[in-house]
């Protein structure tokens, strides 16, 4: 397995959570990271730019105390996730945060450049990129990237379209370094399928809205508690990107999620600490295909509790 050695010994269960548009926060993050998982969060949920520097210190600091107080059972490291699209005029500033706080993990999104990798690694940080299939993967490594995320089918947010079978399969014939699956994953049982398939890494998202810690509605909290896998639309209309999307908050909103219009990739926008998606979709709620399993709201450690149970169950009943 090529686990980071940044991450050896500091994970409970192999997973790291997705950062997510708007949802994650400081108290989502230490959440996460006190119970066990890489705990993360996109680089622009903090607007404006001070805020950002208010995060990273308290994210810090809170985890710093956390480690002194439990050294038997620190903390695991956190992540950034940085949007490295040519629209993001705040990337530099952004960066420029994450190396006065040394940020451990930095995500990479939607762009792959060298300079931002060097610039990670002269701190002792990592990079993981995500990639929706073979070819970006090879960019990204060839650019410098120390792992990937595999962006399945099923996942939440801007989702591939290739069976997590074929990408992992694909990746693992050239690639031996840090590999993360994305798509559907939401139990323990998968993420040891995720393993078993050749990743070694769980990347999960959508289950984590479903807590108390998370910045959403409780609506959509609760809409995720009471929908699964065919209530979920595939489209680029609201970000220019090809995602996954709940149903009913797009008929919520006034449309017909059977029949939805495209939209330009190339309006894409994330200028001035902004967004990709404008405030008319604010009510647009995004989430993966595995929420079936999400039976209620519940608190961070109680979610990452049941996954790594699950997962010993797993295990145990395979092996």
């Amino acid at each position: 397995m090529a686990i980071p050695n940044i991450m050896r010994g500091k994970l409970r269960i192999p997973v790291v959570a997705a950062p997510l548009f708007i949802i994650s926060n400081p108290d989502l993050v230490i959440a996460q990271c006190k119970a066990g998982i890489i705990g993360s969060f996109p680089s622009l949920n903090a607007r404006p730019i001070e805020v950002l520097d208010e995060w990273l210190q308290r994210i810090t600091n809170e985890l710093a105390a956390y480690d002194q107080a439990n050294p038997d059972n620190p903390s695991a490291p956190f992540a950034v996730n940085q949007i490295v699209h040519r629209s993001n005029d705040r990337l530099d500033q952004d960066m420029d945060l994450c190396e006065k706080y040394q940020v451990p993990i930095v995500i990479t999104s939607l762009g792959a450049r060298v300079e931002i990798n060097d610039r990670v690694h002269s701190w002792g940080g990592i990079v993981l990129h995500d990639v929706i299939d073979n070819k970006f993967a090879k960019k990204a490594v060839e650019k410098g990237a120390d792992g990937l995320i595999a962006v399945a089918a099923g996942a939440g947010g801007h989702a591939g379209v290739l069976s997590p079978f074929a990408l992992i399969q694909e990746i693992r014939e050239w690639f031996d370094g840090p590999l993360l699956l994305s798509g559907s994953i939401a139990n323990g049982g998968a993420v040891l399928a995720a393993q078993a398939m050749g990743a070694d890494l769980a990347y999960i998202g959508s289950a984590f809205i479903a807590t108390e810690e998370a910045n959403a509605d409780r609506a959509y909290k609760q809409a995720l508690v009471e929908h699964a896998s065919n209530d979920i639309v595939y489209t680029n209309l609201f970000t220019g990107i090809h995602g996954n999307y709940l149903a009913p908050s797009i008929t919520a909103n006034g449309l017909d999620p059977k029949n939805l219009p495209t939209s330009d990739a190339s309006q894409m926008n994330f200028g001035s600490g902004g967004n990709a998606i404008p405030k008319a979709w604010k009510d647009i709620w995004g989430c993966g295909q595995g929420i079936s399993v999400i039976t209620d709201v519940v608190p961070t450690r109680s979610l990452v509790d049941r996954l790594a149970s699950e997962y010993a169950t797993a295990k145990s009943s395979l092996y």
